[in-house]
């Protein structure tokens, strides 16, 4: 995601960008989670996706707990994406057992509540205004915070 996001961030304050290594799934949280630790007169700012925040959720509750300065943006299209990609890289024709394993809207994940219940405030949205409001609010409060964007 770095790679691709990187370039978005030209003209944008001095900033560090770290990338979760290949086949980390789920590292992100916690990786962000050791950045606010060893720099804690910065914000972090947490480019996330659904299906991998659900191996390391538990991350936003050590962040509540330490009080971390930590902006994560849960970036929801509901399914597991990356493993999609994974098996069309080795040419894999997934059956409906399969498929539906990557679903990630039976039920419907809601990380806004996920994230109150471990003393994370946020929001949820699925517009660029929207998105805007919530990341300008986080970067006002002192602790953690968590967007969930639709996307």
């Amino acid at each position: 995601m770095a790679a691709r996001s990187a370039p978005a961030t030209k003209g944008c304050p001095p900033h560090d960008m770290l990338a979760v290594g290949g086949g980390a799934i789920g590292g992100g949280m916690p990786l962000a989670t050791g950045a606010a630790v060893g720099a804690p007169d910065r914000r972090v700012i947490n480019l996330q996706a659904d299906g991998s925040a659900m191996y390391t959720i538990q991350s936003l509750w050590t962040q509540a707990r330490e009080k971390l300065d930590i902006t994560t943006v849960i970036l929801s299209n509901r399914k597991y994406q990356i493993l999609l990609g994974e098996l069309a890289n080795v040419g894999a024709n997934p059956g409906p057992t399969a498929l539906d394993m990557m679903d990630l809207g039976n039920p419907d994940l809601n990380f806004q509540k996920m994230a109150e219940g471990m003393g994370v405030p946020g929001g949820r949205t699925d517009t660029a205004d929207g998105f805007a409001d919530l990341f300008a609010a986080s970067l006002k409060t002192k602790g953690p915070f968590m967007i969930e964007l639709m996307v």
